[in-house]
């Protein structure tokens, strides 16, 4: 579990090191690094085998790779515009659809009505009403590329070992996010203060955290594994008040409790579900 934990809070507090971040180097200018840095990292760790693989496994990869290109992209614009625990409670709608849709099974309208209820709040409660709407569509714009870098992170995990498949869609990633960090950085990339603490928010969010999760899933069972993640939402909204002084109204905090209730709900459905088809 604290392996799982410690991923989490380096994932949101490197998100949190990014904004601070954004100012230098812009929004694209953050994902290109964080991209490039991770890519380069993991490519020289797990050193993935090119050769071998048919067109439909790199067609997987490269798909992966523009997933994993466009969640990372919507989201930092949307932590652009509004506070950074908001984004990532509407960003997590995604998975979370994806997990009701996946289970087909009536007790998921209850945890897509808890979800919902979070949302309705805070629009009531001041939270969405009050922010940027177009920081609010890159957040949910962020959680359907999150459901399908899940997909497709999946159908690369079947197809190359090991991290192989991670590492090279990391690759395709950042090279499909340079031209993008370029344009709206340019040279400011290249200032060694810049690359520095983008180094540091490739670390933070993207190298520690699937080190740390690979190793507690090797530890804890899936499910236990999914339910921990569903704390993201609450670990950004504490990155950041520590970081960015971006306080919570208690209705943004109670909706906030209650999209990691329906997704926590919905992670122990499929658990539930997974375990009668094997009884039966």
């Amino acid at each position: 579990m604290g392996l799982v934990l410690a991923g989490g809070i380096s994932v949101q507090f490197g998100g949190a090191l990014a904004v601070t971040l954004m100012p230098r180097a812009g929004a694209l200018g953050v994902v290109t690094l964080r991209l490039a840095v991770a890519a380069l990292v993991m490519l020289v760790i797990c050193r993935p085998r090119l050769r071998g693989h048919s067109r439909t496994d790199w067609g997987t990869v490269i798909v992966f790779g523009v997933t994993m290109a466009a969640m990372n992209g919507l989201f930092y614009q949307a932590v652009a515009r509004i506070p950074l625990g908001l984004a990532v409670t509407l960003e997590v709608l995604g998975p979370l659809a994806l997990s009701v849709l996946a289970s087909r099974r009536a007790v998921n309208a209850v945890w897509a009505g808890l979800a919902l209820c979070g949302v309705f709040l805070l629009g009531k409660g001041g939270g969405v009403g009050g922010l940027d709407p177009l920081g609010i569509a890159f957040a949910l714009a962020a959680g359907l590329a999150w459901a399908l870098y899940i997909v497709f992170s999946a159908r690369t995990g079947r197809r190359f070992p090991q991290a192989d498949g991670l590492a090279l869609a990391m690759a395709v990633a950042a090279v499909l996010f340079l031209p993008l960090g370029i344009v709206e950085s340019g040279t400011r990339l290249l200032d060694p203060t810049t690359l520095a603490l983008g180094a540091a928010v490739a670390v933070l969010s993207s190298v520690l955290p699937y080190t740390l999760e690979l190793l507690a899933l090797r530890r804890l069972p899936a499910s236990t594994f999914a339910i921990l993640m569903s704390l993201e939402p609450a670990i950004a909204a504490t990155a950041g008040f520590l970081i960015l002084d971006q306080a919570l109204t208690t209705v943004e905090a109670l909706a906030i409790a209650l999209v990691i209730g329906a997704s926590m709900g919905a992670v122990r459905t499929q658990v539930g579900r997974g375990k009668a088809g094997v009884s039966g």
